[in-house]
């Protein structure tokens, strides 16, 4: 039974990728639309349990009447069907109304809709651009993912089991009340307006010290993140107190924004016992004039006073439910900061997967500047024929990894196009562009997993023989044998850690290596690939890379210019440009750029 009212919703089912409303209500309205056809069913159960409580009480004051009407002897003689139907509803048919209800809203809402909200925004932050996560702390974005789901989830669960059934049980105590006698439902009536102003009012203004409050959250997260993902940098350079006091002004703004919030919280104790004094003198001491009167009888003043004295305990409990209604308002917005941000880079709605014949590389008048008058690359001509090897140099911020990152797509050029086989990066699918071409990193960091799993992140079909002639062929094989990490996991299985930093930097290197050859794109970008490496495995990888360049159109960028001197071709960018353009024997007999960057070589680094 369980399990039928879980799989009415499939949370993970795939939707359009548009950019999620940045709206409150309109957010809300996504994540409830799969969950459209069964919400007037929550309803509904809400309503009728709603209904079966308050007249539970009521139907307690007629008891008491027949009780005191008939008398010990004849009670059970005159109402013993009555009393054996009514007990008969409250020992069998309330439970089901009730646990009806808890399918709907645990099973079917509450089981779903946490991780739906996570899913969804985990999913659209995937496929921001890489400039948009350089931007932010991964430690804010992660909190505001993992909080939107259960402020989410909580936020409509409690929509139903809080606001829904509290207005079904008063609008049903103040008809009962009004039955008895309309002296009875106008004051709960004025209660209910007074109430409502009044918790509306604290609501507002606890949604905005939420907001703050959840941001200021974010932010110690981010920068305490930060420290644990830099560590080592913050050991190297002593910097424990400095980041000691990053983070302490953060919690302390953290610990501002919370006690402001629990001062809305105090404030709403006071009111909320002041008004709920008004509800049970203004209701029980007219029931009590009325009876004295001999207007109602005791079972109904019973009945009324009970009803009061519910409603007094319930409506604490409904204060607290409105106010984490617009508390959760307040994360939500906060987190809609970073999740309904529209996505930088996207295919065309007519992009079609990238053919790659013969992997030639087109750059036609390719200007950006990063929205700037300056910086980037400035109107580049350039084609690398199928199968070259072209070595890319120029000082720091000549424009390599500019033209790279257009290459890849991780940004969209200003001006100009770049063109494989003829077909432009822009008018392809970014996944199919991404998967022909092959690059290994500066600094290659490596997903906290197994070894394993991040060669195969190169070919995830690969056979156990291929990835290991692979990490042959980047001189790993024998030292990931000898791996082994705290949980006892060997060689393949053993662990990375977090960025593989229980690895050193040329164990890293070699596995990026292995990973790449694995790949085997046609398109091979080589960005500093060796510079972890010690010489003597330098000197190994290199022949090894060598090899896999072979049929390949490859691109090579190094500050050590013996390691690109055997390339077909180089290219030299300047202040955004191609400046030189030749084989390293040509470029060093126009004794231009490349000539003098050469000649300043010292043990084989650009000076």
């Amino acid at each position: 039974m369980y399990r039928k009212f879980e799989d009415l919703i499939n949370p993970f089912a795939h939707v359009p990728g548009d950019t999620p409303p940045g709206t409150l209500w309109a957010y809300y309205r996504t994540q409830l639309a799969p969950f459209r056809r069964w919400l007037p069913w929550m309803a509904l159960a809400g309503f009728l349990v709603a209904i079966m409580e308050s007249a539970l009480i009521f139907y307690s004051g007629r008891l008491i009447d027949l009780m005191n009407t008939a008398g010990p002897l004849a009670f059970w003689q005159a109402h013993k069907l009555e009393v054996s139907l009514a007990a008969l509803f409250i020992l069998f048919l309330r439970p089901l109304l009730i646990t009806f209800n808890h399918f709907f809203l645990e099973q079917t809402l509450a089981s779903n809709m946490q991780e739906q909200t996570r899913w969804r925004a985990h999913k659209h932050l995937l496929g921001q651009s890489l400039g948009f996560f350089q931007n932010d702390f991964a430690g804010r974005l992660s909190n505001r993912v993992m909080q939107m789901g259960p402020a989410v989830e909580d936020s409509v669960y409690m929509a139903f089991e809080g606001i829904w059934f509290s207005t079904t049980y008063v609008l049903g105590a103040i008809l009962i009340l009004s039955q008895i006698d309309i002296r009875l439902g106008i004051p709960l009536t004025i209660w209910l307006i007074v109430y409502v102003v009044y918790v509306r009012r604290i609501a507002v203004r606890v949604a905005s010290a939420s907001e703050k409050w959840s941001d200021a959250r974010s932010l110690v997260t981010g920068r305490v993140v930060d420290a644990y993902a830099n560590i080592e940098t913050v050991k190297l350079f002593s910097a424990g107190d400095r980041e000691e006091t990053y983070a302490l002004s953060a919690m302390r703004r953290l610990r501002l924004r919370f006690q402001r919030f629990l001062r809305l919280m105090t404030e709403l104790a006071f009111g909320l016992n002041a008004i709920n004094g008004m509800l049970i003198v203004g209701v029980i001491a007219p029931a009590i004039w009325l009876w004295t009167r001999d207007i109602v009888s005791v079972g109904e003043v019973a009945a009324a006073s009970a009803l009061t004295i519910r409603l007094n305990g319930m409506s604490g409990w409904i204060m607290w439910v409105t106010i984490r209604l617009f508390e959760h308002a307040g994360v939500i917005r906060e987190g809609l900061r970073s999740i309904a941000r529209p996505q930088d880079v996207v295919d065309a709605a007519d992009a079609v997967p990238l053919v790659v014949r013969n992997a030639e590389i087109r750059i036609e008048n390719l200007t950006h500047h990063y929205g700037k008058e300056h910086g980037g690359l400035d109107g580049i001509n350039l084609t690398i024929p199928a199968g070259q090897r072209v070595g890319l140099i120029g000082r720091s911020g000549a424009g390599k990894s500019s033209l790279v990152n257009l290459l890849l797509r991780f940004r969209d050029a200003e001006t100009g196009r770049i063109l494989i086989d003829g077909q432009s990066v822009s008018d392809v699918t970014q996944n199919s562009l991404r998967s022909q071409i092959g690059m290994v990193t500066q600094d290659s960091s490596l997903l906290h997993r197994s070894v394993r799993a991040n060669i195969l992140y190169g070919k995830p079909g690969a056979s156990e023989e291929e990835m290991i002639a692979a990490a042959k062929r980047a001189e790993a094989h024998a030292f990931i044998q000898d791996l082994r990490d705290p949980e006892g996991r060997e060689g393949y299985n053993a662990q990375v850690g977090e960025r593989g930093v229980k690895l050193s930097g040329g164990q890293r290197q070699r596995i990026a290596i292995t990973r790449v050859i694995l790949k085997n794109a046609p398109i091979l970008i080589l960005d500093e690939a060796t510079s972890a490496l010690d010489s003597e495995v330098e000197a190994t990888i290199q022949a090894t890379l060598y090899g896999v360049m072979e049929g390949k159109t490859v691109i090579a960028i190094a500050h050590r210019l013996s390691t690109i001197a055997q390339m077909d071709r180089i290219v030299v960018l300047d202040a955004g440009r191609v400046v030189e353009d030749g084989t390293h024997g040509d470029l060093l007999a126009r004794n231009g750029l490349y000539a003098s960057l050469w000649a300043r070589q010292s043990g084989g680094f650009l000076g």
